[in-house]
């Protein structure tokens, strides 16, 4: 059953809108809800990753007023105040106006304004030569842009495999500790089970992330009595109403959450049947040291995984549903000595090295929280469980007359990803949930469609070759790899692509290594690219860890005086720090102004009940000669001739990003939007093109979403009717059950080849890395930085997390949100400024191995006491984003990344590996280590390092003295 309006767009009573927006009539007649404007636009925000249905109100074609969509499934009419502040986003004064050409020295902002032809014809120029002679020195990177799907195909048309996007500075652990895990991950591809969840626990989360539906789903667990625990190093946001607050040491879950399981496995509470049927608990594994076959899973002659059946006293196929399997012992198959995951799993986690005591020492929570919080769990999963009386068939054909629950929900994010541990860390916090039977149950953690996907999913990524002249790709640039023999390394192990991801530094980096792109090209490492086109990435400023050598990097030159980086592209809607670096300036839209797709393909929209896509639409029209860079790639597709962008007579296929949503597809029937497809819009998922199809969307409040029956919402990674409609949306090739993973094989894989095995094996100088991280059970380690600097110079751990009224660079430079912070402070606990003799107020050097940076700090008591924190972004460089010289931000202000660095110190062998996880390639922020100066009297007052200041591009007026919003609006009300 499908529900185009907003009456099914959740399932859930609480999740109904009101049947009105208007307050109710005041006895004195006064009018409380005015009208706005003369027109109401109905489309999706973009203050922040959470992708809010927004109603904007119009009047004489200018925006008057932004409130929350009522009818939205994600926001169901809540609004933030990033959300309503997209108004001063839409007017600021940095927005640029028309294409720029650098005339001076890189960083001196000197520019002529040009037009968008000679624009376009210089990129198509540059890139066509490139294309026709040795595509991957294309380096083509994005930010935090919603299109990469589209951006994607368009590399790998292209031919280079130097394509990434932001998820490798923020959330790549998440992602693949969790589908190599369970096939799904937590923020876009999870949920809480907000509705049927009796205790939550939160795991590093910035308030700024999904903030509307958290906020929505905490309300109603808080309302329900459900029990709230939150583990983070600061008492924030979220953390701040938790009933419990756990302030856990940065980079030490992963032990904390394996001294949880320690406890549930020696107190026996944990869902065996779960295990069992949904997990490869049951599954083999070969012990035979010194082989090649050593810890891979044992398979018969079809390539079936085998269990041992109890039944029958012999092995079996995994997957036949009629296995009785026994989870532990050893015994003797087809010659080949074997155990079950469950029983090495369990060896491993009942270890006193995981014990509360053990882990409590190095995460700094006490040995009986632990084991309090372990007793908890397991009395609300196995005390308290639930059962909803709704009928369901599994994949096997067994019916079950109820659905039940564990009501134990978790959720995590960037505290846990960015970490150089992050991965395992992101793996164990899955199995514990696996381990409870809490994972797609009632009052579980819940899969969003499309996923689960198949584990690893596919495909797999492609440009082994490097790229060809003239050549597309095999497949898309990013995916995810099985082994080693799926790597993206030469003949030599050398890495293939220029950031090194899917190299032996960083195997499964499924989001790429954008954090490394400007370094590597910098150094010519593995080899020296022609351009590097960015889009909404502040590489120069925020989006970098050790800004000022990367702003060195920018604008270094060779022997010969030409710059290292020899062409740089870049489009961005504001004068960013990054945009005086580039030699080409494509200036974009705002997200009022254009078309985006929000798309089952890329990042959705969807919710536990039901998948869902939405799209932007332009509901203002710029008043500057610019475009949104979607519609640019498309034409630049176009002039270079790129397969897919052309016809076959070479002509254009694509008038621009909304003729490409329409038209295009990725498998027959299958496009960006899911939502009235077929000719009249009669089908969803997979159908024909419809001429309409925008014109649906944006009649129905710039959303679609699809309810899914009530015996598909549960059990999705065994649940027939739910697969069967996953094949029908072309979310899984087939089918078939999707078996949780305990033991990772694929990371065995690895570990084999650092053994010598196989015939894909990497350089001496990297074995002993991959074998010791690439362990097929979580494990815990100290962070990498951590673990190779005197932490005794550097005793403090040091975090950043952007505040919930902002997001990155973007909401920093909003005249509206400035005035709630304007000035970042460093959070000190009270009892370590007394120790080191600092008073609130006072301004003191963060020194770490990598640099320093100089702020003011303010005492609390929410974190950990060896922590200290502050907000991103806040900071910025003067005359960026056409702030005022006395700006706060410029002058108070500061970047804790100038103090981050970039490379780990050397190994034993002299290298230096990137700051980041070995097996993902994660950045890893949170890592820092540094100490606590206080200033001399003289230093204090203003922030450093300090930079020159940024002169403003062409026609880019300074700000005013004070900005102001909505006079037009009063003089027409007169």
């Amino acid at each position: 059953m499908m529900h185009n309006g907003y009456r099914g767009a959740n399932s859930a009573p609480t999740q109904q809108p009101l049947p009105h927006p208007h307050a109710p009539a005041e006895p004195d007649n006064v009018e409380t809800s005015p009208k706005i404007g003369d027109q109401v636009a109905k489309t999706t925000c973009y203050m922040c990753a959470c992708r809010c249905g927004i109603e904007v109100h119009l009047r004489d074609g200018k925006v008057r007023y932004i409130n929350g969509n009522k009818d939205h499934p994600v926001n169901r009419g809540v609004l933030c105040g990033k959300g309503s502040a997209g108004i001063m986003q839409h007017y600021s004064p940095a927005r640029l106006k028309k294409p720029l050409l650098r005339t001076g020295e890189r960083g001196s902002g000197e520019f002529r304004e040009i037009e968008w032809d000679e624009a376009l014809s210089i990129a198509a120029e540059r890139l066509g030569n490139i294309r026709a002679t040795e595509p991957k020195k294309l380096a083509f990177f994005t930010g935090r842009d919603q299109s990469q799907s589209l951006t994607g195909w368009w590399a790998s048309k292209f031919g280079t495999p130097n394509f990434a996007a932001h998820g490798g500075f923020c959330s790549v652990n998440m992602a693949v500790g969790g589908l190599y895990t369970v096939g799904g991950a937590f923020w876009e591809f999870g949920e809480p089970d907000w509705e049927h969840a009796k205790y939550f626990l939160l795991f590093g989360v910035a308030e700024d992330h999904d903030s509307n539906p958290i906020k929505i789903g905490l309300g109603r667990l808080k309302a329900r009595g459900a029990k709230f625990v939150s583990v983070n190093p600061a008492r924030t946001g979220y953390n701040a109403i938790a009933d419990e607050w756990v302030g856990i040491r940065p980079g030490t879950d992963g032990l904390f959450v394996m001294a949880l399981i320690h406890e549930l496995l020696r107190a026996g509470k944990i869902d065996v049947p779960y295990l069992a049927r949904h997990t490869n608990a049951p599954a083999l594994v070969i012990k035979a040291p010194g082989t090649a076959e050593d810890g891979l899973l044992l398979r018969d002659a079809e390539g079936r995984i085998l269990a041992f059946d109890k039944a029958t006293g012999g092995p079996k196929p995994a997957d036949d549903p009629d296995l009785s399997p026994a989870l532990s012992g050893t015994f003797e198959v087809e010659g080949r000595t074997a155990t079950p995951v469950f029983q090495v799993f369990a060896e491993r986690y009942l270890d006193p090295s995981y014990s509360p005591e053990a882990a409590s020492e190095r995460c700094g929570v006490p040995a009986d929280t632990i084991r309090r919080i372990a007793a908890e769990l397991a009395h609300v999963a196995f005390e308290q469980a639930i059962e909803l009386p709704v009928a369901w068939t599994d994949t096997a054909g067994r019916r079950h007359e109820t659905m039940t629950g564990r009501p134990i929900a978790m959720h995590a994010m960037r505290g846990i990803s960015a970490h150089s541990n992050g991965f395992q860390t992101c793996r164990a916090i899955h199995v514990l949930q696996v381990l409870l039977g809490s994972v797609d149950v009632p009052g579980g953690w819940r899969f969003k469609p499309p996923f689960p996907k198949p584990i690893p999913p596919g495909p797999k990524p492609a440009g082994k070759d490097g790229g060809k002249p003239m050549t597309p790709l095999s497949g898309m640039p990013l995916g995810f790899v099985s082994g080693p023999e799926d790597l993206l390394v030469d003949a030599d192990g050398g890495p293939v692509r220029i950031d090194k991801a899917y190299s032996w530094d960083a195997p499964l980096a499924a989001h790429g290594m954008m954090h490394m792109v400007i370094r590597n090209a910098w150094k010519g490492d593995p080899y020296k690219i022609d351009t590097l086109m960015m889009y909404m990435a502040n590489m120069a400023w925020n989006s970098s860890m050790n800004t000022d050598e990367t702003i060195a990097m920018l604008t270094d030159k060779d022997e010969k005086g030409d710059y290292r980086i020899p062409f740089i592209i870049y489009s961005d809607a504001y004068f960013s720090e990054t945009v005086p670096y580039a030699d080409l300036v494509l200036p974009d839209t705002t997200y009022l102004e254009r078309h985006d797709c929000i798309s089952l393909l890329d990042r959705p929209i969807s919710h536990a009940d039901g998948p869902g896509d939405a799209i932007r639409h332009p509901v203002v029209t710029p008043d500057r000669d610019v475009r949104p860079f979607q519609s640019v790639l498309i034409e630049l597709g176009a002039r270079l001739g790129l397969p897919g962008f052309v016809n076959e007579d070479g002509a254009a296929k694509y008038k621009d990003y909304a003729d490409y949503i329409v038209h295009h597809e990725r498998a027959p029937g299958i496009g960006p939007l899911a939502g009235w497809r077929g000719t009249q819009g009669e089908k969803i998922g997979r159908g024909e093109t419809n001429e309409g199809q925008l014109d649906r969307y944006i009649e129905n409040g710039g959303f679609w979403h699809h309810e899914l029956s009530p015996d598909q919402r549960y059990y999705k990674m065994a649940n027939r009717s739910y697969l069967d409609f996953a094949v029908h949306m072309g979310f899984v090739p087939k089918a078939d059950p999707i078996v949780f993973q305990l033991y990772s094989e694929p990371l065995q894989r690895f570990r084999l080849a650092a053994r010598g095995h196989g015939p894909v094996v990497p350089p001496e100088g990297d074995r002993a890395r991959i074998e010791a991280y690439f362990d097929p059970l979580p494990f815990w380690y100290a962070p990498l930085e951590e673990a190779a600097i005197a932490t005794a110079d550097y005793p403090i751990h040091a975090l950043t997390q952007r505040p919930m009224h902002m997001y990155h660079s973007w909401g920093s430079q909003n005249a509206w949100l400035r005035q709630i912070t304007s000035q970042n402070r460093l959070f000190v606990h009270r009892e370590l400024a007394a120790e080191l003799g600092l008073a609130d107020d006072d301004w003191v050097w963060i020194e770490s191995i990598n640099g320093k940076v100089k702020g003011q700090i303010r005492l609390v008591d929410g974190v950990e006491k060896a922590t200290v924190w502050t907000w991103n972004a806040i900071g910025k460089r003067r005359g960026a984003w056409a702030l005022k010289d006395d700006a706060a931000e410029s002058n108070r202000g500061f970047l804790l990344n100038h103090a981050i660095g970039d490379l780990l110190p050397p190994d034993v062998n002299g290298k230096r590996y990137s700051n980041s996880d070995p097996i993902t390639g994660q950045a890893a922020w949170f890592d820092l280590r540094v100490r606590l100066r206080k200033c001399a009297p003289e230093e204090a007052g203003f922030t450093e390092p300090q930079f020159a200041r940024l002169p403003l591009p062409p026609n880019l007026q300074p700000a005013p003295d004070v900005l102001r919003f909505g006079a037009q609006f009063k003089e027409a009300a007169r």
